[in-house]
């Protein structure tokens, strides 16, 4: 475990955002955990394809990403997205302005879906897995690109409904597994354990670059209340950040089971008091964020956690599991986007500072 973890959390505005970020990577000493001669994978964060705000990586964090990224030399950069089942990779690039910026600055997009850009291949951890060896008995399989790359992940700040808030651990979790992750979802938090742990073993350097421009309260990763809260963060310690920015939600971070576990498996520093925090005085943050209750949380519930959980194995993994996908794509794509969701996202973009600018990168790309 690092002895000292540090943690870069800078204020920001959307007329400096994309030179902050570039501060903040430097705050965050990148260049200590990113080789330069290792190929660097960009794994943005799409948890719903509709441009939700808070919900999926913002163009100006991709972009203040990749600008200081290729300032300080690292020039082979990659994006490699993944699909889930209600989730569409194609979509969420396009109306989140993601394919510009790619376009901008050169960065190929990779799918890791696609077997012509990459296989799924065996791989035997060198760590003691918590669950994964259980749940995937016949092997654990990674997706042969990401061996002996580095990797940059691009979480917001927001809640989830299975582990409470989700940020850099939880990232890796569409990267690393394949479609039929659902299977983990009753052992949530040793899952992101066990995935930190073959990211180590796996990855040339690991970093993470969290936007908190507009940060996610609520039943997330999807139906969130946004809240401006104009902060990013930064560090390569992937505990310590998702720490930080528990905190400042209002969590305690040591009662979140994945970032517990990973400090006691000493994956990194989870509790607040052993971080080093740089950049803007954070220390006085507290947003009283609550995860709440809705429909999806309370099916969610039944499924992986309450007394129907012993018919997971009938439902999720036999053909019935076909069943259960369009209960969540109707309910997110055909009730809440256009009922509820698309009205809050319209006011954001019109009225919100951060929204004015996600109107002005959709305008870049008509532009195009």
């Amino acid at each position: 475990m690092t002895s000292c973890a540090k943690v870069a959390v800078l204020r920001t505005t959307p007329a400096t955002v994309l030179d902050d970020y570039d501060r903040l990577l430097s705050l965050a000493d990148v260049e200590a955990f990113l080789p330069k001669d290792s190929t660097v994978i960009l794994k943005d964060n799409i948890s719903w394809h509709y441009p939700f705000p808070s919900a999926n990586t913002t163009p100006w964090q991709l972009e203040g990403t990749i600008l200081g990224l290729r300032g300080r030399g690292y020039d082979k950069l990659v994006c490699v997205q993944n699909k889930t089942v209600v989730t569409n990779a194609f979509k969420g690039e396009d109306l989140n302005n993601y394919v510009p910026v790619f376009r901008r600055h050169n960065v190929p997009v990779l799918y890791n879906f696609k077997h012509g850009d990459m296989e799924w291949v065996p791989y035997e951890p060198q760590a003691t897995m918590n669950v994964l060896h259980r749940i995937y008995p016949k092997g654990i399989r990674v997706p042969d690109y990401f061996l002996g790359k580095s990797i940059v992940h691009l979480p917001t700040v927001k809640c989830h409904i299975y582990t409470t808030t989700t940020g850099a651990m939880k990232n890796a979790f569409g990267g690393l597994l394949s479609t039929n992750r659902h299977y983990t979802h009753t052992w949530i938090h040793e899952t992101l354990v066990d995935l930190l742990h073959i990211q180590k073993e796996i990855h040339s350097g690991i970093f993470a670059v969290m936007d908190g421009t507009t940060a996610g309260n609520g039943t997330g990763p999807r139906i969130m209340q946004p809240e401006e809260k104009n902060v990013i963060l930064a560090s390569g310690d992937q505990v310590a950040i998702d720490a930080i920015a528990a905190k400042m939600m209002g969590f305690d971070p040591m009662s979140i089971g994945y970032i517990r576990m990973a400090h006691e498996q000493e994956l990194g520093v989870g509790d607040p008091r052993e971080i080093e925090v740089v950049g803007d005085d954070i220390s006085g943050e507290n947003w009283h964020f609550e995860v709440g209750m809705n429909f999806h949380r309370a099916m969610g519930w039944l499924a992986w956690y309450g007394p129907t959980r012993v018919l997971q194995k009938l439902i999720f993994r036999t053909p019935l599991a076909a069943l259960t996908y369009p209960v969540s794509e109707i309910y997110h794509d055909y009730y809440r986007w256009p009922l509820k969701e698309r009205r809050i996202y319209e006011r954001w973009r019109r009225e919100a500072p951060w929204g004015k600018l996600f109107a002005e990168y959709q305008q870049k790309g008509h532009l195009r």
